[in-house]
């Protein structure tokens, strides 16, 4: 897969992603979703964190801004750092979210080396682009130079076997079942060295 290609594929990816503006943080909220997230009551939380029920509910409902020391005792109870308490969730970390692609139904995106047919095209905002790739290529020469792109790089044999030409090591040999995690910055090639294509599961970071 040429440079040109490759980039189009991860644009594809990224042009499904929205901007969000951040929210301001409301605390009380805040604390709220993390003891929920621990499955405790008011109760339960305010005996790990060593707070009255009372004053607990009061953080909760924004009726009351509590003392540095009550923060570090909230912060404990929750096994987190006091900073983690003042710190929103990530635009977009939506529990709940789920793409289902069945077999066969994916997009299609062919280049002249590989036949890609990309998973979960549906889900906006995603960290990493899945892909389902037929290994079309023989030879490194059929490549237009190293292919590089920011972040990371898992890469899974699903059918046949392929040679993983990367810019710093050895190129090795990967049959069915084998897999290779590795930081997509460093130039990297895949090569089908079986009679038939290879097939091989992708999935790259998109942050």
């Amino acid at each position: 897969m040429s440079l040109a290609e490759n980039g189009s594929i991860l644009r594809l990816a990224r042009e499904n992603g929205v901007e969000e503006p951040a929210l301001p943080l409301d605390l009380g909220a805040r604390v709220r979703e993390l003891r929920k997230a621990q499955g405790w009551t008011l109760e339960q939380a305010a005996v790990q964190a060593g707070l009255a029920r009372s004053t607990l509910s009061k953080i909760e409902n924004g009726q009351m801004s509590p003392t540095y020391d009550a923060l570090k005792k909230l912060a404990t109870g929750l096994k987190i750092s006091v900073p983690q308490l003042f710190t929103p969730p990530s635009p977009g970390q939506v529990t709940g979210r789920m793409a289902l692609t069945r077999a066969g139904e994916g997009t299609a995106h062919p280049t002249a080396t590989y036949e890609h047919e990309l998973l979960s095209a549906s889900m906006r905002a995603k960290k990493m682009l899945p892909y389902r790739a037929r290994v079309r290529a023989r030879r490194m020469e059929e490549f237009d130079g190293w292919v590089r792109h920011d972040g990371e790089e898992f890469l899974y044999v699903l059918t046949g076997v392929i040679r993983l030409f990367t810019e710093f090591y050895e190129p090795v040999e990967m049959k069915r079942g084998d897999s290779a995690y590795y930081d997509a910055s460093m130039g990297h090639n895949v090569v089908s060295v079986s009679p038939e294509d290879a097939t091989i599961l992708w999935v790259t970071s998109l942050g």
